[in-house]
């Protein structure tokens, strides 16, 4: 079972539907969407989402913007971000940060392109994450390109950079759903076991959030009993 969500940023799940495997997700993008207002609204998501006619959908009928990461499995796309003259442009964005162990840099760089082929693009991204484990002094460096239908006068380097580390937040959702409650080793694979479960753990994450908890593991230790819950969520 494979489950496809939409969530805000910086806030909880908003909907979800069952897409049956993840090669299934692409053609779920708009019946997700459907329904919603996005007027005005940045969506981000998975590269497996780049998509040229969900995007053209996007920005004409649902009048949204958008950013979209790009990866090998759009490779002309991926090729001629990759062939743009990085080298002359200057860093628009650099924020350094530790934590969790590791030291991060991410410096971001933009160039306003209107040539790319791609639906609605206006500027093109290069992203450069370099991070260093502080126990074994590793160092990994990873390089993303993305693309954007926000203009620079729409969007600054640093609202860019934003938008992708919130887009990393929601990704971050998954893991903690998986690593603090087992989702992907849940044995409710029927019916609708597999949603509902899904909901009460998202919305399980949303309450701990809102108690002003950072880390999940934290929270599950305090609320050892139904009192102590009520009383850390004010319900008392």
């Amino acid at each position: 079972m494979h489950l496809l969500g939409l969530a805000e940023h910086g806030g909880g799940l908003l909907d979800q539907v069952e897409v049956g495997a993840k090669r299934n997700e692409t053609g779920h993008f708009r019946p997700l969407l459907q329904g919603k207002d996005l007027t005005g609204v940045v969506v981000t998501f998975d590269a497996l989402h780049t998509v040229r006619s969900n995007l053209d959908w996007l920005v004409d009928n649902k009048k949204a913007h958008y950013v979209a990461v790009v990866k090998r499995n759009q490779p002309l796309l991926h090729a001629r971000l990759a062939g743009l003259p990085w080298s002359r442009v200057a860093t628009g964005h650099i924020i350094r940060e530790s934590g969790h162990g590791r030291d991060e840099t991410r410096s971001l760089k933009t160039v306003s392109c209107d040539q790319l082929d791609f639906p609605h693009a206006q500027q093109a991204v290069k992203i450069i994450r370099w991070r260093r484990d502080q126990t074994t002094g590793r160092v990994c460096r990873e390089t993303v390109y993305a693309v954007t239908s926000l203009a620079t006068t729409a969007a600054t380097p640093a609202d860019l950079a934003r938008l992708a580390r919130e887009h990393w937040h929601i990704e971050a959702h998954h893991h903690i759903r998986d690593v603090s409650f087992g989702e992907d080793g849940s044995t409710s694979r029927t019916s609708h076991g597999p949603v509902n479960l899904a909901t009460l753990r998202a919305a399980v994450i949303a309450a701990i959030r809102r108690a002003g908890y950072l880390h999940v593991p934290e929270s599950r230790r305090d609320h050892t009993t139904p009192a102590e819950a009520i009383r850390l969520h004010h319900l008392d």
